[in-house]
């Protein structure tokens, strides 16, 4: 088995070995990955965060051993709470710049070593840690409220298929990354997430930072976001935008009609 780490600001994950295949995911700074396939200049990897598998160019990959990716998933993660910040190396004549949601595995006294690169961080972090079970330590957890007013570090993110940063987010990666500044991990798309939490069975009876889930009209689950009241939701459709919500769904004043239709709330936490 072969090992790596993102060592980039992003890497995009394409659905096939070709740069002109679309973009399923990114990979964001310090998340780590399995190599399952090779093709070509390309390699097929699977997220260790949440499971996900594309293939990225060979290029923009980083190996690692599997004794530092052992030590480096098993250890607590610290995330990045800056919209942009820059991270040094070799004695700071090397800059990456870090996008919010960024990781820092092993992030020791702002430092992190991956094989011989030591890596400097000077950086707002999140008080909730990644643990190697990936979840967030108890006595760290904010409130919902701190939940969902994270949330908004996001907003007006411009939608794109497959991001999951401010500058380029789709509905799935937008919560899925607020949950990760929770120290929480989320699978990746809307139709897996519906799998995880419990069913919250009114909204009448939702709080803040549950799950609402909409399908189409087969049946498919084709959207989520996140519930900031019984009557709130933010969520990404067009950009991250705050819209009103009912038992029907929710209702975009901008196109005067119900955009996408209420199926089901989950609750996470």
């Amino acid at each position: 088995m072969e090992y790596g780490i993102c060592l980039h600001s992003v890497i995009p994950v394409r659905a096939e070995p070709s740069h002109k295949s679309e973009m399923v995911t990114q990979v964001l700074f310090g998340e780590l990955y399995l190599v399952t396939g090779k093709e070509n200049t390309w390699l097929k990897i699977k997220l260790s965060f949440d499971g996900y598998e594309g293939w990225i160019d060979l290029l923009q990959a980083n190996p690692v051993g599997e004794q530092d990716y052992l030590r480096l998933a098993g250890s607590e993660t610290s995330i990045t709470m800056e919209l942009v910040q820059l991270i040094s190396y070799e004695t700071g004549r090397s800059m990456i710049p870090l996008v919010l949601g960024s990781s820092l595995p092993a992030l020791d006294e702002l430092r992190m070593r991956v094989g011989q690169d030591l890596f400097f961080y000077e950086g707002l972090v999140s008080e909730s840690l990644l643990n190697k079970a990936g979840h967030a330590h108890q006595n760290y957890m904010k409130t919902r409220q701190q939940l969902t007013g994270e949330s908004m570090l996001y907003l007006n993110a411009p939608y794109l298929w497959g991001g999951r940063t401010p500058f380029g987010i789709d509905c799935s990666g937008f919560v899925q990354m607020v949950y990760k500044l929770q120290g929480l991990k989320l699978l990746r798309d809307a139709s897996q997430q519906a799998t995880q939490g419990e069913v919250v069975s009114l909204l009448a009876e939702a709080a803040p930072g549950d799950l609402a889930f909409f399908d189409d009209a087969e049946g498919n689950i084709t959207h989520v976001g996140m519930l900031i009241d019984r009557n709130r939701i933010i969520h990404c459709s067009g950009k991250v935008r705050i819209d009103p919500i009912d038992h029907e769904g929710i209702y975009c004043a901008k196109l005067q009609r119900y955009t996408h239709k209420l199926r089901l709330i989950k609750r996470i936490m």
